[in-house]
Order: C-alpha cells, then sequence, then structure tokens
C-alpha cells in the first residue's frame, strides 16, 4: 500500500468534517432563523462565514431535529439577482416552551414556539395569592392543560415576575406590588412545580422589563440595535432593562437597571425604597389617576383604566394635564439615562408607550432638552411592538440552552 486515501475514503473524511463543522454552527445557525436574520439559506451560508455545502448540511440537520422547515422549492424575491435560494421558517409543529407571567393583577401562562410565536394562551387569572408556590403551582398547572391538548413537546418553562431577580440563586428580592415576602425563591419554587407537572426541561425566571427587552429585541422593536434601553410600567411600578451586544446587562447579581427608582419629583410621593419622588411612583398607571383626580376602580386593571382614558379621553383637561405632566417626568428620568448610558435606541412598553403615541414630540423634546446626547442629535425613542412581550421573554430564557446547543439540549429534554 502507498498509504494515500482512495476517492472514497477521502469523500467520507470530507464529509465527516463538514458535519463536524455543521454542528458546531447548529446553535448560531438556528438563533439565525428564530431571530429572523437568516430567512434563506444564502444568508445562513453568508452570515455563518461557511460553504454552502455546509450551510446546507446545517440547516438539514436542524430541519431533522424538527426545529425548522427548508422550503424543497428554492425561489428569488422579486427584482432579485443570481442564484434563487431556499427559504428557511421555523417549524410551526415544533417543540414550544412553557412561558409564564405574574403582574400585580393576575397571572398567564402560554406555549411559545421558536420566532417568538404564541401558540397557544391560557385564559389569564386576575388575582395573585400572598402564596407563591400556590401562584406558581396554578400558572404552571394552567400551562400543563394547554401542553396536553395541543399534544406538543416542551423544552423548557421561563417566568417572568415584577421583581428584581438576584443571580445565581434566582431570588425576587423585591416584588414590591404583589403580596410576596421578599427574596422569595421563585426560580426554585417555579422549577419544583415545572417538574411535579412532569414538564421536561430546564426552568429558569428573571425580571419582566428584563424580559420585555430581550424579547423586544430579538423579534420586535429593538431588532438591529446594539445597546437598547427599555423602560415600561405595567400595573404597577416601573422597570428598566439594558441589552448590549444582543445579551441583557443584568449587572453582577442581576439586579441592574433599576431605573424605577430614580428621583424624578424631590417633593414627590414617598416611594416603597424610602425615597420619594421616584419614577416607579411618579410614571406608573396608578400615577396617572391620582394626577387626573380619579379613584380607580376594581372593575379592570389600572393599566387598562389609564390606557383608555389617555387614548379616548385625552381632550379633556384634567386628562390632558396629567398626560403631560407624566410624560414631562418620563423625559426627565430617560434624560438621566441616556447621559449614563448612551444607548443608540429607547423602547417603551405598557403606559409609557402609549404616553408616547399621545404626544411624541413633547417627550422626545424633554428628553433632548436634558440631556448632552440628545443634543447632538436625538435617541431614537420607539414602541415597543410585542403583544405579550414579557412572556415572549420569558420563553427565550427557556430557548437560549436549545440555541446554544440544539443537539445536546432536546436530547437532555428527552426529545
Amino acid at each position: 500500500m502507498n498509504g494515500k486515501a482512495g476517492p472514497r475514503a477521502a469523500g467520507e473524511a470530507n464529509t465527516r468534517a463538514r458535519l463536524d463543522r455543521g454542528r458546531g454552527a447548529l446553535g448560531p445557525a438556528l438563533e439565525l432563523v428564530h431571530t429572523g436574520r437568516a430567512p434563506t439559506r444564502a444568508v445562513l451560508t453568508a452570515e455563518l462565514g461557511v460553504t454552502r455545502a455546509t450551510a446546507g448540511a446545517v440547516a438539514a440537520e436542524l430541519e431533522a431535529l424538527g426545529l425548522i422547515r427548508v422550503d424543497a422549492r428554492p425561489g428569488a424575491a422579486a427584482g432579485s439577482q443570481g442564484r434563487p435560494s431556499h427559504r428557511l421558517e421555523v417549524a410551526e409543529d415544533g417543540p414550544v416552551v412553557l412561558a409564564a407571567q405574574v403582574h400585580a393583577d393576575g397571572f398567564r401562562a402560554a406555549l411559545v414556539g421558536l420566532g417568538g410565536r404564541l401558540v397557544a394562551t391560557a385564559p389569564g387569572c386576575e388575582t395573585v395569592e400572598a402564596d407563591p408556590g400556590k401562584v406558581l403551582g396554578s400558572v404552571v398547572e394552567a400551562g400543563a392543560e394547554l401542553l396536553r391538548e395541543t399534544g406538543l413537546r416542551c423544552v423548557g418553562a421561563g417566568l417572568a415576575v415584577p421583581s428584581a431577580v438576584t443571580e445565581p440563586e434566582g431570588l425576587a428580592l423585591n416584588p414590591l406590588h404583589l403580596a410576596w415576602p421578599a427574596g422569595s425563591p421563585v426560580r426554585q419554587i417555579f422549577a419544583e412545580k415545572v417538574r411535579a407537572a412532569g414538564i421536561l426541561g430546564p426552568a429558569f425566571a428573571a425580571n419582566d422589563v428584563n424580559l420585555a427587552a430581550l424579547a423586544e429585541h430579538r423579534h420586535g422593536a429593538g431588532r438591529g440595535a446594539r445597546d437598547l434601553l427599555c423602560v415600561a410600567t405595567g400595573h404597577r411600578g416601573v422597570g428598566g432593562a439594558l441589552v448590549l451586544d444582543g445579551r441583557l446587562h443584568t449587572g453582577s447579581s442581576g439586579l441592574a437597571l433599576e431605573v424605577g427608582h430614580l428621583t424624578v419629583n424631590p417633593e414627590g410621593r414617598p416611594c416603597h425604597c424610602g425615597s420619594r419622588g421616584c419614577l416607579d411612583v411618579e410614571a406608573d398607571p396608578l400615577a396617572f389617576l391620582t394626577a387626573a383626580g380619579l379613584d380607580p376602580g376594581p372593575e379592570v386593571s389600572l393599566l387598562q383604566q389609564a390606557n383608555d382614558l389617555i387614548r379616548h379621553q385625552y381632550a379633556d383637561p384634567a386628562i390632558g394635564l396629567a398626560t403631560e405632566a407624566l410624560i414631562d417626568r418620563l423625559g426627565l428620568g430617560l434624560a438621566g439615562l441616556v447621559n449614563i448610558l448612551n444607548p443608540d435606541r429607547i423602547i417603551l412598553g405598557g403606559l409609557h408607550r402609549t404616553l408616547l403615541d399621545a404626544d411624541p414630540d413633547r417627550l422626545r423634546a424633554v428628553v433632548a432638552a436634558r440631556s448632552l446626547w440628545g443634543r447632538s442629535g436625538g435617541v431614537p425613542i420607539l414602541a415597543c411592538t410585542l403583544d405579550h412581550n414579557s412572556l415572549v421573554g420569558a420563553a427565550e430564557l427557556a430557548w437560549q440552552p436549545v440555541l446554544d446547543d440544539p443537539l445536546g439540549a432536546l436530547v437532555e429534554a428527552g426529545d
């Protein structure tokens, strides 16, 4: 023998090498399809920096795992040039994750597929008990019922809560607008309820605004931003989040961006943190209703009441003045954050999105007048675009192990 491999052996070696390279690219490829950044195999090839053959092998393996679909008939968009390319989409009948959200006015569970798709949602509950174990047990059972009804595979679970969540312990440090004890071990409780319900895959928990920002960055108004600041008020309080180069900035222990405790009115309302005039109590739905001289009723959530008034009664002088007061307080807070963080985009959610819609020029003018970076050209301020973005963000937590290692995560989840 001369020691040289024959054509067949060399071809097999090349195939094995291509598969090895492709398996290392499975996670990055899946994330590109998941976030809509690789709608075709040609784009996937370019983004991964691999050959067409390797990109094809990667796409085929992800399809075999039931995660994506490859259009068997390549086509080109109107007006495009070059060879037609196969379109790539997430698999509509693929696995899902359980997403859960708890807020001051209730909780909700959903099944979420790749691409941020809400596949199924359970009816929301409008009461939150003081025992986090009971609440999380109920929301997990609602999700388990959805899984039984749909028959879909579940590969993990994520929970959004209105509190800073410590890392790595998973403690809800300050569930101020819930009656839960400070420091409740929400991640541990949630994981135990998930396992008890027979749901496979890992379980995670994090702050609701952090998760909203993550979802918007991957699938909504924050897509394409490098340094994304998200500020939002849901049912009570104000939260903030920062996404840097595609990753949440959570600080050394998960407590970064507690923007609700920026002082925007030194003579303002007492805050739960012990200070006065914090954004948390000066720019949330209760602050708006109080400024408008209204006594909120129990019929619907504070958020819905505030949104409805601004959208339908803005011409009323009392409603208009209250709206302008909140816009000015919010603008002061945003200006301070712009000076510190220098984001390239700001997105607003919850009631803040409604304030932006009501008078975008006023809000942008306050931010520009009070910030150095605003004066140098301004920072785009946009509304969040995803419905239920905290739920979608909770799902992103559960999808992350699959995005990091599709093969390993699916094996671990029992697929």
